[in-house]
């Protein structure tokens, strides 16, 4: 069984310094199983993306303190463990895969969240050659049965140099590309959400491979966008 939940759910009802600092045993135990988890994942993603396997499991967990500076909620700790897999690191704005684990609420994900502009320009440019690629992307049953569609704010007009009855309108209109699927609490406590996340994060490969593309089409200068 591991330990994740009852932690986790411990921290979301005392969620201060004075109680991490009292329950950092607890918290280094848990931690460090999570690393084991994420070492398994880490080798397992590595196997089509071998480019990850120069990354060590903490290299690919967030920080459980969160950045206060800004927000109204002052809580110093996050209530989940998370760990984002991508080629060029946890920071980089790639597309990657994700797991998040919380009571009640965790998930596996993938795609790209928010990019930057130059970014977004360029999977918008793969979207208007190649669209209907990701059409396919998201038809396959095996995608569609886990994932259901493509997700993301959308912009309440077309973008900028795309015409509002453009064949892929809906995909150009994204201002994210990202698709998530639910794991149950009883699938963390069993440990069975390792063959889950990586199965998931297999059937995602094509969306993170188009999304790649995009990017790294403009940037290798391959004249493709």
């Amino acid at each position: 069984m591991r330990p994740y939940l009852p932690f986790l759910a411990a921290l979301a009802e005392h969620n201060s310094k004075e109680w991490m600092d009292a329950n950092k045993k607890w918290y280094l135990e848990t931690k460090a199983e999570f690393l084991e988890d994420v070492a398994v994942l880490l080798k397992g993603i590595g196997e089509w993306e071998p480019e990850l396997l120069v990354f060590k499991p903490k290299d690919c967990v967030f920080r459980q303190n969160r950045d206060v500076r800004f927000s109204a909620n002052k809580m110093p700790y996050k209530n989940n463990f998370g760990a984002y897999f991508s080629p060029k690191g946890k920071k980089s704005e790639g597309p990657g895969y994700y797991l998040q684990i919380q009571p009640g609420n965790s998930f596996m994900a993938g795609g790209i969240w928010m990019p930057q502009a130059e970014t977004l320009k360029k999977i918008r440019k793969e979207i208007d050659y190649s669209g209907a690629e990701l059409t396919k992307i998201e038809g396959n049953s095996e995608f569609k049965s886990l994932f259901g569609q493509i997700e993301g704010e959308k912009l309440k007009t077309s973008p900028r140099d795309y015409e509002a009855d453009h064949e892929f309108i809906e995909y150009l209109r994204l201002k994210s590309y990202t698709v998530s699927s639910k794991i149950s609490d009883r699938d963390i406590e069993s440990g069975a959400f390792l063959n889950i996340a990586l199965d998931g994060f297999q059937r995602m490969r094509p969306l993170q491979e188009f999304l790649t593309q995009a990017i790294e089409d403009v940037e290798g200068g391959s004249g493709i966008l």
